[in-house]
């Protein structure tokens, strides 16, 4: 019985070290990838990127995690919408802001997604309700390892938005941040494709 006992406790041991390391390997990568992109040592491949295609398809690919969340997400856009960027990193971004969002959303709640062309550039617009109060500055929340609430017991890194702002900026993109409350924005400009 004590040898049944023993087993037991040492999967259970062996099952908490493979978590550990797991997450240890997933914080490892993205520090790597947030000190490439803010040391700009990563190759820029700009083309013309249909950013209403780049978002919708990416939605596709969650799909699983928005019927698991229950988020209601609004597109409002035009058909299509092109801006310069590099498919790859631009999407990087996109992805760390949308797995954000599943993890501190509001379950159940909107997400607003609205691209609007200026002429020359192109505005991202993504707001969401936080599950989570924000009673914290954008500048804290940009810090690499920071989290809008440290409490807070989600296997984030701390680095997604730290990464997903470089990675906007070495498009020659703007990243910037408002939280008002426990409403979280994120507003990106691109270049608009010519």
């Amino acid at each position: 019985m004590k040898n049944e006992k023993d087993q037991a406790r040492a999967a259970e041991y062996i099952e908490i070290i493979d978590q550990k390391s797991q997450r240890l390997k997933i914080l490892t990568e993205d520090l790597f990838e947030a000190t490439k992109a803010a040391s700009g040592n990563i190759p820029v491949n700009f083309e013309k990127i249909d950013l209403v295609s780049l978002i919708t398809q990416g939605l596709g690919e969650f799909d699983d995690k928005i019927q698991a969340s229950a988020l209601d997400f609004k597109i409002s856009s035009h058909d299509k919408v092109l801006i310069n960027a590099d498919g790859k990193l631009l999407w990087r971004a996109i992805e760390n802001l949308l797995l954000n969002i599943f993890k501190y959303a509001l379950a159940g709640s909107r997400v607003y997604i609205n691209i609007i062309d200026s002429g020359s550039v192109v505005i991202l617009t993504i707001k969401n309700i936080s599950a989570y109060e924000l009673d914290i500055s954008t500048d804290e929340l940009m810090e690499r390892f920071k989290r809008g609430d440290e409490s807070r017991s989600s296997q984030g890194s701390g680095l997604g938005l730290s990464i997903a702002k470089s990675l906007i900026e070495i498009q020659k993109g703007c990243f910037n941040l408002e939280i008002d409350g426990d409403l979280f924005k994120v507003i990106i400009q691109m270049n608009e494709a010519v």
